[in-house]
């Protein structure tokens, strides 16, 4: 797919189509999109938060699609998923993962585009210019290609079975060190 790029993308202007993939990624239903829709676009106006997608285009300066994006931002223990995560991180001493961390907040891949590598790009390019030494995430709490590719970037489980008002699924919490390992 050499029509793919990875690059920064303004979130507050294409907040619907980044969920458009997550709801395609994820199985989300349009109740679930509105109410995403509403909180990422709020994220997309915090101080810090950087964003990148995959793109596509047909052609040099043709229409393009989104196929994948991942935003994050530094971690701020006022934020709402610090304030649920940091009773577990606490519980098994790993309650210093939330300071100077950058927290990925979102990462999806379009379903037809899964398994090509843009999940790594994305995540590679949006942490690397964060300039914080450590970086954190949830992920649904078993394995799926998702959480095999957050460990072979260096990530490890910092709290297990954490669920988050509203879900039915357990979350894992995990971190790495910044920068990533370089890819063998």
């Amino acid at each position: 797919m050499n029509d793919v790029t990875i690059e920064p993308f303004d979130l507050s202007k294409r907040v619907a189509e980044a969920l458009a993939v997550q709801a395609a990624a994820f199985g989300l239903s349009s109740e679930e999109v509105a109410v995403r829709l509403q909180i990422v676009g709020r994220h997309a106006l915090l101080p810090g938060v950087r964003a990148f997608g995959a793109v596509q285009r047909s052609r040099p300066g043709g229409p393009e699609r989104l196929v994948g994006f991942g935003y994050g931002m530094p971690n701020d223990r006022s934020h709402w998923w610090s304030s649920v995560i940091e009773p577990h991180l606490e519980a098994n001493g790993q309650g210093w993962w939330l300071d100077h961390s950058f927290s990925v907040t979102e990462l999806h891949v379009h379903p037809d585009y899964q398994g090509l590598g843009f999940g790594r790009r994305i995540i590679t390019t949006l942490c690397a210019g964060s300039g914080l030494p450590r970086t954190i995430l949830s992920a649904i709490d078993r394995e799926t290609p998702a959480r095999a590719l957050y460990r072979s970037l260096g990530y490890r489980d910092l709290a297990r079975q954490v669920m988050f008002p509203n879900t039915a699924v357990p979350y894992a919490v995990m971190g790495a060190p910044l920068p990533f390992p370089p890819r063998p």
